[in-house]
């Protein structure tokens, strides 16, 4: 595999993380906490998300070099089949979905800045949000 493909394979591995963490924290939301707010907001950031994914463009590079067979960190820890409560599950996604759009900013920063810039602007409005998020429930504090 090429140093170009595993580019794209980080870039896919990096979206889907994002992806999943945003979704995660928005259907506690919609589901457990009935927050229509913070559900809506997630939401348009995970569309802001899936428009960068669906770029024609990109599509057929990141499909191609995912390869999950041959992927080293998918074995389970089980740090990380643990949660306390719903404020370590909120809080875990936030911090995953941040973590994979700041490597989704810098990856893109080769291939299109324009991608990049997205990246960045959905990092940001996930840090606003996650703030949001605790300021609007801080009874998640006292779990």
């Amino acid at each position: 595999m090429d140093v170009k493909t595993r580019l794209f394979r980080a870039i896919d591995a990096n979206i889907n993380r994002c992806r999943e963490g945003i979704r995660t924290v928005e259907d506690i939301f919609r589901f457990i906490y009935q927050d229509d707010f913070l559900r809506r907001k997630l939401r348009r950031i995970r569309h802001q998300l899936d428009e960068v994914g669906k770029q024609n463009k990109l599509k057929r590079n990141l499909l191609y070099a995912r390869n999950v067979n041959s992927d080293r960190g998918k074995k389970f820890d089980m740090l990380e089949m643990k949660r306390k409560d719903l404020t370590d599950v909120i809080y875990v996604n936030f911090q995953r979905a941040k973590e994979a759009s700041r490597v989704m900013e810098e990856l893109f920063k080769i291939i299109d800045l324009d991608i990049a810039r997205i990246s960045k602007k959905i990092r940001y409005d996930l840090y606003r949000t996650e703030k949001d998020t605790f300021k609007r429930w801080p009874s998640l504090f006292n779990t």
